[in-house]
């Protein structure tokens, strides 16, 4: 179809569809100074006239390529155009207002700042970074990842945080408490990053652990001495031997679950007899050793037949490359019967009170535990104790025999 066969206003699709290009470009005015445009080359667009508000020029408003914008969807567009006239807005102006409005949100989105913030945290170890990035990818960034980190209130992240609280936790029914505590300290901290880099002026997370719920401190659960001598035993007759290995190690070592779930046996001096965890993988940030009563060698001469050419002690079952699951020890004791009474990390709270009860000064079983030492000690002074915890350590083993040999 020609322009000149065009006799109905406004124009339906199928005209503009079959509308035809000629030797120059042309203009069709679809009512009210919409205009469609066809060029020389065949394309088409849809174009509004109106009068600039500054000077009361006449100037056009491109408002989309057809067929993408249809005739319904121009028109609609160019009575948007009109409303903002009426407003005193000009349009043009106005839409260079929304596309630099979008290219900032682009470029300060939440979601850019945090990325930027994890490619940072070179020291987290594995663990802790899945931890992280899970908690911000499932609780903050559906909300807040769009946004632009510099106009969200610290009004707004306090309801996040709180909306976050709230939620329960799909196993055990209990609101997620921890998780807000974790959510704001992680969003604090990114913060702090775009506060030190220039980013920002102010931290908006600030403060607002005052006015969140906090979770109830407890120690990790753990059975009373009473029922220590029979947990040991139990441990002792776990079916999986690798597993029972394991349990028998963390109640030897009072090292934290993880830290023996991601052991590597490089870490291990059998000369000096000592296990010597990197920094990297500590709690605290500092190396930490541990010596090896006889016990723990003979234990880890029966894991190394079992962990075969793995660098892991503990190897998982689908990739000798890489560790254990972090559930594998709960969920044993849970299978012995123990759920609600003894987790992996409460053996350290065993081992911490029962040495003091043995007679044994804190210092040393505090530096056992890796509990940071302040002041320029805790600096330089790597292996504090490590001769009184040798002896401390190999009577720590002795004793727990003297419990399971007490019930045999």
């Amino acid at each position: 179809m020609r322009k000149g066969d065009v006799k109905r206003f406004p124009m339906k699709d199928t005209v503009l569809a079959s509308l035809e290009s000629e030797a120059k470009e042309y203009r069709i005015n679809d009512g009210d100074n919409l205009h469609f445009v066809v060029s020389s080359k065949g394309n088409k667009r849809w174009e509004l006239r109106y009068k600039r508000i500054s000077d009361l020029k006449w100037t056009w408003l491109g408002l989309g390529a057809y067929p993408e914008v249809s005739g319904q969807l121009a028109r609609r567009k160019a009575l948007e155009a009109r409303q903002l006239l009426s407003d005193g807005i000009d349009p043009k102006e106005y839409k260079e207002q929304q596309r630099h409005l979008l290219l900032n949100s682009e470029i300060f989105s939440f979601k850019g700042l945090a990325e930027e913030f994890l490619s940072h945290k070179t020291q987290w170890v594995e663990v802790t970074r899945i931890r992280n990035e899970r908690a911000l990818f499932n609780h903050v960034l559906p909300k807040m990842g769009d946004r632009d980190y510099r106009s969200i209130h610290k009004q707004e992240w306090l309801g996040l945080i709180k909306d976050i609280q709230k939620k329960l936790h799909p196993q055990t029914g209990k609101p997620i408490i921890e998780m807000g505590n974790r959510v704001r300290g992680l969003c604090k901290d990114i913060y702090d990053f775009a506060e030190i880099t220039g980013k920002v002026d102010y931290n908006p997370l600030a403060g607002i652990d005052k006015f969140i719920s906090k979770r109830p401190k407890q120690n990790m659960l753990h059975v009373g001495i009473d029922e220590l001598p029979q947990l040991l035993v139990d441990m002792r007759l776990y079916p999986s031997r690798i597993t029972s290995i394991g349990l028998q190690l963390l109640s030897l070592l009072a090292c934290r679950p993880n830290e023996l779930r991601e052991a590597e046996w490089a870490e291990f001096d059998f000369n000096k007899l000592v296990w010597i965890i990197p920094s990297l993988r500590m709690k605290k940030r500092i190396e930490h050793t541990i010596p090896l009563s006889n016990q723990v060698l003979d234990l880890l001469t029966e894991l190394k037949v079992y962990s075969g050419n793995s660098g892991y002690l503990f190897k998982s079952r689908s990739n000798s490359s890489k560790p254990i699951s972090n559930n594998t020890f709960n969920k044993a004791l849970k299978a012995l019967g123990y759920q609600g009474k003894q987790t992996p990390h409460g053996f350290r709270h065993i081992f911490s009170t029962q040495l003091r009860e043995n007679g044994y000064v804190r210092d040393y079983v505090e530096s056992a535990l890796a509990h940071k030492v302040g002041g320029v000690e805790g600096i330089y002074n790597k292996a504090i104790y490590i001769n009184q915890r040798r002896e401390m350590m190999q009577d720590w083993a002795d004793y727990l025999d003297k419990l399971v040999m007490g019930i045999d």
